[in-house]
């Protein structure tokens, strides 16, 4: 049966399989918005309603028999046929693009013949141009016009992924500004010269630097000489519409050139950088360049900076490009961070206040990096959520085609370097890197989407790379095919000019009157730096590291805190916590004034006092709301609603703002971004919580490359906060241990605190210390084994009187050991979760006057003279013991040893108690870890 309308039959029914189901999908796009698909169809739609997918078509009128398709009917299928050929170029053109500088794009129009659509170009000229697109220029009036209009659009050297992203607003948007060209600015004669202009600058550099500084390393741009113009293009259109803080992240490749030109490092500190001279005294002293030094420094194409852009005498924005180490990618996150910073007012109680048009971020990737590393996949993921969203970052792939001497084939298993980005939904543009007016136009599209639906958009950048991976390698030995077309290609420089030239806006001798003054200004530059190499280098900390933390009060005022307490137990009438979890938290009250205040508890009164003071808190991890293990609760939910409400949002004298958000299952990619949102608002108290300690181990970059080290290589300061729950339980190998020993390890020249502490008090005294030190030279990361087991401990809670008097004390004494000094022995040395083990375990010893327990509570910087004072005090001194529950080649013994044994008087013995030498980190039965556990108490506790 078929549906009527008048005397005519309506032709839906007559179509199968994927014809039948394109019409569906072009009829719930005409119901969402019918001004979306082309007005012909538009038309048939309200001439004949829906088309009807179960087979039983509905009759509006009389029902007829099975009728002949009429010649609508016929008409119909061919605008059809001519949908679905655009629709292909939109989708494929970019596989017939002209996107390779080395190679011709083949001619094949494998995406784009209207002969496999079942159309001729005859009848082409016959259609409306409309079929195509209704975003053509008048002057496009028939349907093989379109067709060839939209091949220049698709398939030159320009060319669009966004087939991928589903909002169908955006897809339109994107849709009407690829064939309408808006985004597009049309460049003046004055605007193209000043491109050749710069690119001369590009090239004239690097080969400046390359008959120079012969052999030396410098990753040069050749290739992809426009990523300069692009940024240029990227950095002026953002400002132009408000940005005031713009963030750069990028590898070595082309690093040198981009600090040159886009930061305008002067080429008199580059210069000296490569005569290992001093290059201090070639800052601007306008102060428009910021650049920090560390004592021992790093390699010149690892080095970031600080660009001031001004007006007159008012700064418009500010250009950073971050530091960088040869991990390529794991910046990413460093400068999301950076940009979220940047964007966030902190000044208020509650919630930060982001604003996304105050700051970008701009992340360049290497074409093998892109898809080959973790972290860039990671770091996408936070581009929409909501603790971590920055309203889109610009992602440049600086395409070389090749990964040191890999080729793609062998790099990726995807067609282009890109394809990751398509599972975030954003929107790819390729462009021939030889072209660099595609390329501006790239970034004036990147620039537009990003202000319009504040999301990442990517530009895959494709060229080639001149020479090898660094200037010593030869890439003939590996990539002969590649490096023939590489030599026999010309610059891009060479071929603008010649384009600009044959259209007459250069004249002849133009580029080499160019290249004559660039070349003039290298050299005056090269004259300034000092030539001479014995030069005394001086690699030492700056004395206010060196002395370490100063004495910082951090005691609070009684009927502050008894007032704080209150407004944290504090929440809205009609807000209905869960039963059970607001008996617990009741509990608090009657918790702080017998002298039972937690671990947690204690950490909530800090952070409301530290707000008061007015310093923003932000705390992020995989459950940090709740705490992994039910011990926070610092946002409640309404067990009715769902609403959300934290007390720390609301507190009477609230100074500054609280973040606390969940964040992804993602390790290495939050904490970079955290430590880059610390490094941008040094007055935060930022913190990174691991679900468990174990798990930090996937950041170990970002700790090792950038936390550890980032102020004595890049003068970078940060007062990072890391809580990594630590302790043994016997819940096996991957829940036990934050690898203590590997802080240690690199723990030098007070580059950070690492502590291991058995009182809530001293957790609340060490996070107001860190807060009160932020903006001090003294400033450090803050590294914390924070407890599982005892997050509730008896032993571990503090009265209020505890945090309203003292400090935190390096050293804690075991109460009960030790009593008379000329009867101790031993000296038992500890950290941590086995203080506690021991302290339970010495209510069943009689005798305690033979030894004495030490709590070492901050294990770097260890306090000498603490220790030293005790041992002084023990006349009769015999042994000194270190217990630990983690095997011996792990936990601190390896750092405590050396240093004990400097302490200790030579007649006295210094060995380790705890487990043998282990592979892994922790038994995996308890029942072996609880009589382990025994066995150290036992021996500790024993007399030799």
């Amino acid at each position: 049966m078929n549906r009527i309308k008048g005397d005519l039959v309506v032709p839906w029914e007559n179509f199968h399989g994927p014809n039948l189901g394109y019409i569906a999908e072009l009829y719930e796009n005409y119901q969402k918005d019918p001004n979306s698909i082309d007005p012909e169809i538009k038309e048939l739609f309200e001439q004949w309603g829906p088309p009807l997918l179960d087979g039983g078509l509905k009759s509006e009128g009389k029902t007829l028999q099975q009728a002949t398709p009429s010649i609508q009917m016929e008409q119909l299928e061919k605008y059809l046929a001519a949908s679905k050929l655009a629709d292909s170029i939109r989708t494929f053109g970019h596989l017939d693009a002209n996107l390779n500088p080395l190679q011709q794009r083949n001619n094949g129009e494998l995406y784009n013949n209207p002969q496999k659509f079942g159309l001729t170009y005859e009848e082409l000229k016959e259609f409306p141009a409309s079929i195509f697109s209704t975003n053509l220029p008048a002057h496009i009036t028939n349907g093989l016009e379109a067709l060839k209009y939209l091949q220049t659009i698709y398939s030159n050297n320009l060319a669009f992924e966004f087939d991928h992203v589903q909002d169908n607003e955006e897809k339109q948007w994107l849709t009407v500004m690829i064939e309408t060209g808006k985004y597009k600015e049309n460049l003046s004669n004055e605007k193209k010269q000043a491109i050749l202009k710069r690119l001369a600058e590009v090239e004239v550099f690097e080969q400046f630097l390359h008959r120079v500084f012969v052999g030396q390393k410098r990753f040069s741009i050749e290739g992809v000489d426009t990523l300069v113009p692009l940024l240029d293009e990227i950095i002026s259109c953002s400002v132009k519409k408000g940005v005031k803080s713009v963030n750069i992240g990028m590898a070595h490749r082309g690093r040198l050139n981009v600090l040159a030109h886009v930061l305008g490092k002067p080429y008199e500190m580059i210069f000296a950088e490569f005569q290992h001279a001093p290059n201090k005294d070639f800052i601007p002293s306008e102060g428009s360049i910021g650049i920090t030094y560390g004592w021992t420094g790093d390699v010149k194409y690892h080095l970031g900076l600080d660009r001031k852009i001004k007006e007159q005498d008012s700064i418009q924005a500010v250009i950073t490009l971050a530091n960088n180490p040869s991990h390529l990618e794991y910046v990413n996150p460093v400068v999301a961070g950076y940009t979220r910073a940047a964007q966030e007012n902190r000044k208020n109680n509650g919630h930060p206040l982001q604003n996304t048009d105050q700051a970008l971020g701009i992340l360049i990737h290497g074409d093998a990096a892109f898809p080959g590393q973790g972290v860039v996949a990671e770091t996408l993921n936070l581009s929409r959520i909501k603790g971590y969203q920055t309203g889109g970052t610009i992602h440049i792939i600086a395409n070389n085609m090749i990964g040191f001497t890999t080729e793609s084939e062998d790099s990726r298993s995807t067609k282009y370097a890109s394809d990751l980005a398509k599972g975030f939904e954003i929107p790819i543009i390729h462009v021939n890197a030889d072209d660099p007016e595609a390329v501006l136009a790239a970034a004036q599209l990147a620039v537009l989407y990003r202000q319009t639906y504040n999301k990442d958009f990517l530009i895959d950048l494709i060229g080639y790379r001149r020479y090898g991976h660094n200037e010593m390698d030869e890439p003939l030995a590996t990539n002969p095919v590649m490096y023939h077309f590489i030599h026999e290609h010309p610059t891009v420089l060479n071929l603008y000019a010649n384009q600009l030239q044959q259209s007459g806006v250069i004249a002849p001798d133009y580029l080499t009157e160019v290249e004559k003054q660039i070349e003039n200004k290298l050299k005056a530059a090269y004259e300034k730096v000092p030539k001479g190499k014995d030069l005394d280098y001086v690699m030492n900390p700056p004395e206010q590291v060196e002395k370490g933390i100063p004495p910082v009060v951090t005691k609070v005022a009684s009927d502050q805190l008894t007032r704080l307490n209150e407004e944290l137990l504090m929440w809205p009438e009609n807000f209905q916590v869960f039963n059970k979890l607001e008996k617990i938290l009741k509990r608090r009250s009657k918790a702080f004034t017998e002298g039972k205040i937690d671990w947690a508890h204690a950490e909530t009164l800090a952070f409301a006092t530290i707000v008061e003071d007015g310093i923003p808190i932000r705390l992020t991890g995989q459950d940090s709301e709740r705490g992994t293990f039910a011990h926070r609760h610092i946002v409640l939910h309404d067990h009715q609603t769902g609403e959300t409400f934290s007390p720390l949002h609301n507190l009477s004298n609230g100074k500054a703002s609280f973040a606390v958000h969940n964040s992804p299952l993602s390790e290495i990619s939050v904490l970079g971004f955290e430590y880059g949102y610390n490094v941008i608002a040094p007055e935060t108290l930022v913190l990174w919580e691991a679900q468990f300690g174990d798990f930090a181990n996937s950041a170990q970059v970002i700790m090792d490359q950038f936390i550890s080290s980032g102020r004595a290589k890049w003068g970078q300061k940060s007062g990072l906060v890391m809580l990594l729950p630590h302790g043994y339980e016997g819940q096996g190998p991957e829940h036990s241990s934050a690898r203590l020993e590997r802080f240690l390890t690199i723990a030098a020249e007070n580059n950070w605190t690492v502590a291991n502490m058995t009182k809530s008090s001293q957790y609340f005294h060490i996070l107001r210390r860190q807060a009160l030190i932020l903006e001090k030279e003294e400033v450090r990361p803050l590294v914390i084994m924070s407890p599982k087991s005892l997050l509730r401990h008896p032993l571990v809670a503090s009265s209020y009187e505890d945090l309203t008097d003292g400090e935190f004390q390096p050293v804690l004494e075991q109460p009960g050991t030790g009593s008379k000094a000329d009867k101790v022995e031993r000296l038992i040395l500890c950290s941590g979760k086995i203080a506690i083990d021991l302290a339970e375990a010495i209510e069943k010893v009689e005798d305690r006057d033979w030894f004495h327990i030490l709590r070492i509570e901050e294990l770097y910087p260890f306090p000498m003279k603490e220790v030293a004072a005790f041992i002084e005090k023990y006349g009769n001194l015999k042994e000194i013991v270190w217990v630990q529950e983690e095997p011996k080649n792990m936990g601190a013994w390896t750092f405590v040893e050396p240093r004990v044994n400097a302490l200790a008087p030579t007649n006295v013995e210094v060995f380790y108690i705890g487990r043998r030498r282990r592979s892994s980190t922790a038994e995996g039965d308890p029942i072996v870890h609880k009589w382990e556990q025994s066995r150290i108490i036992n021996e500790a506790l024993k007399r030799s």
